[in-house]
């Protein structure tokens, strides 16, 4: 019985994680709607924008995969609307042409710089409440 007891607690955290992180990319996709991105969108644009200054503000397409939480297909689809847009471009690496990098453009960088605060404020809201 105490195990069911400890299981349940756990679960119960469990839920209470998923319902706090489904309410906050609810919120995150709301208040970037009007700028044309999604959480998502945005978290593609802050690896880029929050990269090391010896990687420059680019990144290997299956880097991005781990960090995204998205298939790589469903990556990609994401990078080709942000390239469409004008946010990010792509390009072959030169040392293996099998990876591809993302490059955050000089628009994408404006972009991201305009909607950090609205993001941030909504991890605020959403955390710390």
């Amino acid at each position: 019985m105490a195990a069911r007891t400890a299981g349940n607690g756990l679960e119960e955290r469990w839920r209470d994680i998923l319902s706090v992180h489904a309410r906050t990319m609810c919120e995150i996709d709301r208040v970037l709607h009007p700028h044309g991105l999604g959480a998502s969108d945005f978290e593609v644009l802050d690896i880029l924008a929050t990269a090391s200054p010896e990687e420059g503000d680019h990144c290997r397409v299956q880097n991005l995969v781990g960090q995204v939480h998205l298939s790589q297909s469903a990556l990609s689809r994401l990078i080709g609307r942000l390239e469409k847009d004008g946010l990010v471009q792509r390009s072959v690496c030169a040392e293996d042409r099998r990876g591809v990098w993302v490059t955050l453009t000089p628009k994408g960088r404006q972009v991201h710089a305009e909607v950090l605060p609205l993001q941030r404020d909504v991890l605020a809201r959403m955390l710390h409440g």
